[in-house]
C-alpha cells in the first residue's frame, strides 16, 4: 500500500494523555483525524503511514468549549479523535514521530 498526501490530511497528530496512554497498554493508539473523515479512511492511512494491520477504529467528537478570548465569549474548534486498534504484534512509537 502506498502513501498518498491526502493520508496526511486525514490522521493530523498522536493524543498523547493519561487516558491515552493507558489505550495503549490494551494496543491502541489515539490520534487527532480530519472532522470530515471515516473509518475506513482513518484505517487506511494509519495502515498506509505506519505499515501496521489495523484491527478496529472507534472515533468520538469532542465538542469545543466555550471561553473567553481578551474578555468575549469565543469557541473551541470540534475535534474528533480515533482510537485505533492494532492487530496482534504490531505497535506505533508516538513519541518519535514518523
Amino acid at each position: 500500500m502506498s502513501v498518498k498526501p491526502e493520508h496526511y490530511d486525514v490522521i493530523r497528530k498522536p493524543i498523547i494523555t493519561e487516558k491515552s496512554t493507558m489505550a495503549s497498554e490494551n494496543g491502541a493508539v489515539v490520534f487527532e483525524v480530519a472532522i470530515d473523515a471515516n473509518k475506513p479512511q482513518i484505517k487506511e492511512a494509519v495502515e498506509s503511514l505506519f505499515g501496521v494491520k489495523v484491527k478496529a477504529v472507534n472515533t468520538v467528537v469532542t465538542k469545543g468549549k466555550t471561553k473567553k478570548f481578551r474578555g468575549r465569549p469565543g469557541t473551541r474548534r470540534d475535534v474528533k479523535k480515533a482510537y485505533v486498534t492494532l492487530a496482534e504484534g504490531n505497535t506505533i512509537d508516538v513519541s518519535t514521530g514518523l
